[in-house]
């Protein structure tokens, strides 16, 4: 697997810019970081335990510390951190960008927020969210 070789923090325009060895290069947006992160609090502890994130569109990320030789946790401005982002993950949502994008609309569309209502800070899901993750209230003692 390629490995970094620069990694930038874009703050105002809230982009990740990450550059591989193989010649790979991509700007991940904060809020695609944040609704995909790799964490239980999102991902939940099995398939079909995923939790929409909503509210996303202006996430920040306040720091970004290192995880040994393979990784990084950005440390998000809504609180989250528990999320650790391996350079091959960062690859994946650098290379399948677009798809994941338009996947991210469809579930918020099929939760019930119209255009981009559910990117929103103001976004809140209709019927709570689904599944039993760790987001759903039920805690992360599973």
């Amino acid at each position: 697997m390629p490995t970094p070789t620069n990694l930038t923090i874009r703050q105002q325009s809230k982009i990740l810019e990450i550059a591989f060895d193989d010649g790979a290069a991509f700007s991940i947006p904060f809020e695609l970081m944040r609704v995909y992160s790799p964490s239980a609090e999102v991902k939940g502890h099995g398939p079909g335990q995923e939790v929409l994130q909503v509210g996303k569109r202006d996430v920040g990320i306040r720091g970004v510390e290192p995880v040994g030789n393979y990784g990084v946790k950005p440390l998000f401005t809504d609180g989250h951190e528990s999320g650790i982002f391996t350079w091959d993950y960062l690859y994946k949502l650098g290379n399948e960008h677009d798809a994941l994008w338009q996947d991210y609309l469809s579930r918020l569309h099929a939760a019930g927020y119209e255009g981009d209502s559910g990117r929103e800070a103001s976004a809140v899901p209709a019927a709570g969210p689904k599944g039993g993750g760790c987001g759903s209230g039920g805690g992360c003692s599973h």
